[in-house]
């Protein structure tokens, strides 16, 4: 009788182990979902910020001291960028590598249905599209649209006059994994 007795103890505690296990299983489960549906949500909310980082720089690099117009154009300007301050920089951008935390810099003239030229000191300001900054990463493009401004000197009569036009300032940055 007493075998029997310590049998079936025996096979009581048994069944408390594995429904303990059990137990213990199902909430680290539950533990692992809830904390990668957490990290996933931190990383929507890192891209997000990202992106609105890249918004913001956007319409800040146009009112930048690098790119602004600054009084050169008769008075202050709001997203009034330098064609002539901006060739410039570009030929020394590798002291910037960083500087704005994007990938790609690129102005492009809105204009009609030209073939797209790059901008280089041979030809300018006979161009369209200026890359300051560029890698080869894929990611989010963030624009706004901007004055172009440069000084011209008239074909005719040799009389300096400012252009300006209408440009997209553009800005790649690379999606945080």
């Amino acid at each position: 009788m007493i075998k029997r007795a310590s049998k079936h103890g025996q096979f009581k505690i048994q069944q408390m182990a594995f429904m303990l296990i059990a137990v213990i299983l199902f909430f680290a489960l539950v533990g692992i979902f809830v904390v990668a549906f957490g990290l996933s949500e931190i990383k929507q909310t890192a891209n997000l910020l990202e992106e609105q980082n890249a918004m913001l720089l956007v319409s800040k690099l146009a009112n930048s001291p690098e790119f602004s117009c600054g009084e050169a154009y008769g008075g202050t300007r709001i997203n009034c960028i330098d064609f002539d301050k901006v060739m410039m920089l570009k030929q020394d951008i590798s002291k910037y590598k960083g500087f704005w935390g994007v990938n790609n810099i690129e102005i492009r003239k809105i204009l009609g249905s030209e073939p797209e030229t790059p901008c280089n000191l041979t030809n300018y300001p006979n161009c369209n599209t200026l890359k300051l900054l560029e890698n080869s990463s894929q990611g989010y493009d963030y624009s706004n649209f901007v004055s172009l401004c440069s000084k011209q000197k008239s074909p005719n009569t040799g009389v300096v006059y400012d252009k300006c036009e209408m440009a997209k300032l553009i800005v790649r940055y690379k999606e945080k994994i």
